[in-house]
């Protein structure tokens, strides 16, 4: 009787093996070796593309904020008891732009005699105003100002017409003001913008309402 051979697939046929061929079978699969240098070197530059974008991001939104909203300190008393020296404060630097200055407005100017340096002060008359200050009150156009922030009276006196595109700016603090009524009017082109909030120091923290001036006709 013939012997037949079985392999082990059981299909009842036997053949030379793989290894008879000098063929060797392998039934494993292969990890893939995945090179760790590479690897890391990726994550540092998605790390530094990320933090690259970051930082672009952050400097467009500066630059945006910048454009609408400056950043002042207040650095002497011509403004007290409104301001405080070394309060900082928030500039609107769009509203002029839409809107018309009112008397009683805090602005913030360029200085006419030098440009480069910035004052803080309230508009108290606009062009084409007559000012006039006697016996401690002030008057636009012969109608009196009520001036609620004032804690001393105005202890000089003196008349002005505002010239076209132009403002008179007095300091809170008006006996101790450097302003129009020692140097001159304000240019309009100077005006930075609006004081418009204190946010430092915090217990200092306060939204400055743009204040109606009770104007008062004389009899």
């Amino acid at each position: 009787m013939d012997k037949r051979e079985y392999d082990d697939t059981g299909t009842g046929q036997s053949g030379p093996s793989d290894t008879q061929n000098g063929l060797t079978a392998h039934n494993t699969l292969q990890t893939p070796v995945v090179d760790q240098h590479e690897e890391n070197k990726s994550g540092w530059k998605s790390f530094l593309l990320e933090t690259l974008q970051t930082v672009v991001l952050a400097l467009v939104l500066y630059f945006l904020i910048d454009t609408v909203v400056a950043r002042v300190r207040v650095d002497n008393i011509s403004m007290e008891p409104t301001l405080q020296p070394g309060e900082f404060l928030l500039v609107d630097r769009v509203t002029y732009r839409l809107s018309e200055l009112n008397i009683g407005d805090i602005i913030i100017f360029h200085y006419p005699q030098n440009p480069q340096e910035d004052y803080i002060k309230r508009v108290i008359g606009l062009a084409g105003d007559d000012v006039k200050i006697k016996e401690g009150v002030v008057y636009v156009n012969d109608t009196r100002l009520e001036e609620p922030y004032l804690i001393f009276p105005t202890d000089y006196e003196g008349e002005w017409i505002v010239p076209e595109d132009a403002l008179f700016v007095l300091g809170d603090n008006r006996n101790l003001s450097f302003d129009s009524h020692s140097w001159g009017f304000v240019p309009e082109e100077n005006v930075i913008g609006r004081a418009f909030f204190i946010y430092w120091p915090i217990n200092e923290i306060k939204l400055l309402t743009q204040t109606q001036l009770t104007q008062t006709a004389v009899e």
